[in-house]
């Protein structure tokens, strides 16, 4: 059985990101040295919110330059661990080029973290965060799955460069870390497959589609409608706990998707109306489906995209997550009332 050492430093790649900043939170709080991969160390406005965590615990962050599209550029920030998380890959929707935006960042970044620990020899597992994107592309998907939920068993077919290249790139990153971990001898993989996570950052100046997407829904440009969209929703916090347990966990294994409860964005706002009132201008009804499809291409929104998501529900087994994992899901309404609280202080 794998036995991990916890005086051993843990690398976290994307060190600076919304869900690393937490997983980093968890190590340090646990007395762990966290090797942290980031593009520029010597960037000590982006770093102050990882160092104040550091002087908070008092346990050290040792930081390294390393950028995912370069090759060995991980090897220097994985020596002496015998973990690796690896979070770094970008969430964006808004792009101009799917190909260098998002697929080389995710599958060309995977490739070079993982050709960098098979040159490692204390490397024992490599946490990978993946997405539930990489089970299904369109919610529409659902509805062909056993009892129209889907579990670990599926993986995104629908998605391509043209079409959701998002979930497009989770999918082929996922799938090639899988493959190199089969060719790899020596270290173990465990994936995690968050839905779209909520929650206040560790740095409130984080950049993230979460807090995009938390912003549009609160500034009053959706106060006369929204779409019927489903979302699986899970806290920040709980998406570092399974990365942690994950890493340290012997018997952790295969992948997991993480999601506490699915919310429409109706419903959403409505829980925070009840939490703030007339302070925000919040949606108060759904928008009919020929609306969207009438105003949504002015957005951004494609027809074929509104097609196979708007008006279907979503299902998410999340079950594994528990039992593997012991999460034990904070409640998303407080979740949301407190990252709209972030939101608003800043």
């Amino acid at each position: 059985m794998l036995t991990i050492d916890k005086s051993k430093p843990v690398l976290v790649t994307g060190a600076t990101g919304y869900v690393a900043g937490w997983v980093i939170e968890k190590l340090l709080k646990e007395g762990i040295v966290v090797h942290a991969a980031v593009r520029d160390p010597e960037n000590t406005a982006k770093l102050s919110s990882l160092n104040s965590l550091s002087q908070k615990y008092a346990t050290p962050i040792h930081y390294f330059k390393a950028d995912l599209l370069e090759s060995g550029s991980f090897t220097e920030a994985m020596q002496g661990c015998e973990i690796v998380i690896h979070t770094a890959s970008p969430f964006t929707l808004s792009i101009k080029d799917p190909q260098k935006e998002l697929i080389d960042p995710a599958l060309k970044g995977t490739q070079n973290v993982l050709n960098s620990v098979n040159k490692t020899k204390s490397i024992k597992r490599v946490v990978l965060t993946s997405s539930v994107v990489a089970m299904y592309g369109d919610a529409i998907d659902a509805q062909q799955a056993t009892n129209k939920t889907i579990d670990e068993s599926y993986w995104n077919s629908s998605s391509s460069i043209e079409h959701n290249p998002y979930g497009f790139s989770k999918t082929l990153a996922e799938k090639e870390a899988w493959e190199m971990q089969k060719k790899s001898n020596g270290w173990d993989l465990v994936v995690i497959n968050p839905s779209f996570v909520m929650g206040p950052g560790i740095n409130p100046n984080a950049t993230s589609e979460s807090f995009t997407f938390m912003k549009q829904l609160i500034d009053g440009s959706s106060k006369s409608g929204v779409p019927y969209l489903s979302f699986g929703l899970v806290d920040v916090r709980d998406v570092a706990l399974a990365h942690y347990n994950a890493a340290f966990n012997p018997k952790a294994s295969g992948r997991h998707i993480l999601c506490a409860e699915v919310l429409t964005m109706l419903e959403m706002a409505m829980v925070l109306r009840k939490a703030f009132g007339k302070k925000l201008k919040l949606p108060k009804s759904e928008l009919p489906k020929f609306m969207v499809y009438l105003f949504g291409p002015f957005i951004g929104l494609n027809r074929k995209w509104i097609k196979n998501n708007v008006g279907w529900p979503i299902l998410l087994n999340n079950q594994k997550s528990k039992v593997e994992l012991g999460i034990d899901y904070r409640d998303m309404q407080q979740t949301l009332v407190e990252f709209t609280e972030q939101i608003m202080e800043k």
